[in-house]
């Protein structure tokens, strides 16, 4: 079968074909590193988490996959002079606290994960590649900046279907030195009242560079000048990565050949931000609900598709994952944790929601279906047929990294999963008294500890393997 992604550049589905055969690049923007990340923020990472795990696992790809991030610009310098503190610190503190929320969702890591601040080299190449040829220009005013022409630019506006007359201006910098308004900048003269650790040394004079040229840069460094896949949040389709495509092109680069963006995480129907006071910082997350469930919670709607976050909704995404979670374990009770090997078949019809633009909706739908005929098979006592079905569970939800029995959900040390160790530890001894107990006949201790257990809130069943326990979930919840 044939992968099918919803092109931005085409506005339809195109085939995927790689630049090289059984390769595949992607670049995806990075988050600027000027405050520590919400679920909105991280949302992209999941999206693009899933495609390249299906590239890897669903068609054997070998994927590069390159996650910049953007640590230079007017926000940090702003809410760094707000602080008080240095703009490599702000930046680098945000950036770690972003790593370790990625890190807590499952996220796997990048190929490569380049810092913009160093790649000033290649950012200048590419600017001098633009100058010369016609593309781009130094204002005759000292003031050490430098634009794209955008009217030197016939296909500008081709990502986002529009005509230069219809856009707004580029507000990144004085319009005074640009021929048109909708110019925007590849680089930025230092102001007087900017750090000089923030600035580097160009022919064209000191400052600092742009934010379109530095994703250009970077993407041609490490996949090349041509690639297959570019990725961020809907947000980023104009000016972003309408500026990218044109320089990129303009300079002679062939580029990306497919454009996906993932939608918003919202909160009353806006997009949740800073700005609107609304936002949910990762780390407070995942001390109130288990990663497992955020991350089931952000990967659940298709990536073209808002989520609208309201109170609950992790809960449900958590009573899900416990659903998928208990059938897992009531099938391979022998099974602590389980990886799929390569050996299991993902079944036709889950490999034909993902090939279609990443279906993640109807892929999890085939995952529920399956649980639900695993469960009837432990009913009627077919252990096989069952544990035959928790495997294809198992690959298929790791292809979406949301497999509850991955080692990694049991290691993020966040205080939901120290909790979750505990209390296995603790049930785990009571359930071996009980079977102790039943061993020796003492049938009345046995029954005693049941009952502390189910007052207790787990619920216990036995098994041919032995008895599993669950936590029992109340009418009310």
């Amino acid at each position: 079968m044939t992968l099918r992604l919803f092109d931005s550049l085409t506005r339809e589905l195109r085939d995927f074909v790689p630049v090289v055969p059984g390769k595949a690049g992607i670049y995806i923007c990075g988050l600027t590193t000027q405050a520590p990340p919400h679920i909105g923020h991280v949302r992209f990472a999941v999206a693009f988490d899933v495609l390249r795990r299906w590239l890897e696992r669903g068609h054997g790809y070998d994927v590069t996959l390159i996650r910049n991030v953007t640590d230079i610009d007017d926000k940090i310098l702003a809410k760094s002079a707000e602080a008080g503190e240095p703009w490599y610190a702000l930046s680098y503190r945000n950036e770690t606290e972003t790593a370790d929320a990625l890190e807590a969702l499952g996220v796997l890591p990048p190929t490569y994960e380049p810092r913009a601040t160093g790649h000033v080299p290649e950012m200048v190449d590419l600017m001098e590649t633009l100058v010369a040829r016609g593309h781009a220009y130094a204002p005759a005013d000292d003031s050490g900046d430098v634009y794209f022409d955008v009217r030197s630019w016939p296909s500008y506006g081709e990502l986002t279907h529009q005509s230069v007359d219809d856009m707004s201006d580029a507000e990144d910098a004085d319009p005074r030195g640009k021929r048109d308004p909708r110019d925007f900048a590849l680089w930025k003269g230092r102001k007087s009242e900017e750090p000089e650790s923030a600035s580097w040394r160009t022919p064209f004079g000191t400052g600092r560079p742009g934010w379109h040229l530095e994703c250009s840069a970077m993407a041609r460094k490490y996949l090349g000048d041509t690639f297959d896949i570019h990725g961020g949040g809907v947000d980023l389709r104009f000016p972003h990565h309408e500026n990218e495509v044109a320089q990129s092109r303009a300079a002679g680069l062939g580029f990306a050949n497919y454009w996906l963006h993932n939608a918003w995480v919202t909160l009353g129907g806006e997009k949740m931000s800073k700005s609107l006071g609304n936002s949910l910082r990762v780390s407070e997350v995942v001390r109130e609900h288990r990663p497992l469930a955020v991350r089931y919670y952000l990967t659940a709607a298709h990536y073209r598709s808002t989520i609208e976050y309201h109170d609950g909704s992790i809960e449900e995404a958590a009573t899900t994952v416990e659903r998928i979670e208990g059938f897992l374990r009531r099938a391979l009770p022998d099974v602590d944790t389980l990886l799929p090997d390569g050996s299991e078949e993902l079944p036709a019809d889950f490999r034909e929601a993902m090939d279609d633009d990443l279906g993640v909706s109807d892929a999890l739908a085939v995952i529920h279906q399956a649980v639900r005929a695993g469960n009837i098979s432990l009913d009627d006592g077919d252990q096989e047929e069952a544990a035959a079905t928790a495997r294809r569970v198992v690959a298929m939800t790791d292809v979406l990294g949301v497999n509850p029995l991955d080692p990694a959900w049991s290691s993020g040390g966040s205080e939901a999963d120290d909790a979750t160790a505990a209390l296995d530890v603790l049930v785990a001894g009571r359930v071996a008294a009980r079977a102790a107990a039943r061993s020796a006949r003492d049938y009345d201790t046995a029954d005693a500890i049941r009952e502390e257990l189910t007052a207790a809130g787990i619920a216990l069943e036995d098994t041919a393997a032995g008895a599993r326990w669950t936590l029992a979930r109340s009418k009310g919840d």
